[in-house]
């Protein structure tokens, strides 16, 4: 299936899967390829987002190999029976030196870079990745399980903030700088692609709750 989301069949989902709380996340400390625990709220708000998103009867579990991610995944095929599988092309931006550093010590320290990052430019935070490197590296894993969905099937992908920021503005076509636009996703929060006539269209972002069908005009 090409980025366009052309391909046989109709219908299909990607449900992009932030992973849940962990004490980074509580410390606004950055993370990037930083191998860190779930907290025990992490835990459970992955409990709680597992029983939503198995209603929505996943074809297949695909995930980070980061702890956090890979933790939060389990909790999915425990309900659902599905395998999970581990990939670590879904991981978190490595972000150099930017890592382990809190918000504040990176806006003091690297003020410039930062702002240069926000207004939308190609900047390698901390010497790391660039944000289109992590598409270009997450968005193909993700196509490449989408297109062996049945049609009408659903893919859970569990992954990172930062990731699924970029695979999803990459799989809806859009140019890098406005990729930021999207926003944040909260922990264990979860957008969704839908696939439609001309491609992949967001249809839900940073949700907590089942997604309600969409009735009127612009279905």
């Amino acid at each position: 299936m090409s980025a366009t989301g052309q391909g046989r069949g109709r219908d299909r989902r990607i449900v992009l899967w932030r992973h849940g709380q962990t004490a980074w996340n509580l410390e606004r400390r950055f993370q990037g390829s930083t191998d860190i625990e779930l907290t025990e709220a992490g835990v459970g708000q992955a409990r709680r987002a597992a029983r939503l998103l198995a209603s929505l009867r996943p074809d297949a579990i695909i995930a980070s190999d980061l702890k956090r991610a890979a933790v939060t995944a389990r909790h999915l095929s425990a309900i659902t029976g599905h395998d999970v599988t581990l990939d670590p092309a879904l991981r978190e931006t490595y972000a150099g030196v930017w890592q382990g550093l809190t918000h504040d010590e990176i806006v003091a320290r690297y003020g410039e870079e930062y702002t240069a990052w926000k207004r939308g430019e190609p900047v390698r935070r901390g010497g790391g990745e660039l944000e289109t490197e992590v598409a270009d590296r997450a968005a193909p894993v993700v196509l490449e399980h989408a297109d062996k969905l049945p049609d009408g099937g659903a893919l859970v992908v569990v992954s990172h903030g930062g990731t699924i920021r970029t695979t999803i503005g990459r799989l809806l076509g859009l140019e890098a700088h406005h990729w930021e636009s999207l926003g944040g996703l909260s922990n264990c929060c979860w957008s969704v692609l839908g696939e439609g006539a001309r491609g992949w269209r967001l249809l839900e972002h940073n949700a907590g709750t089942l997604p309600e069908p969409v009735l009127g005009d612009d279905d």
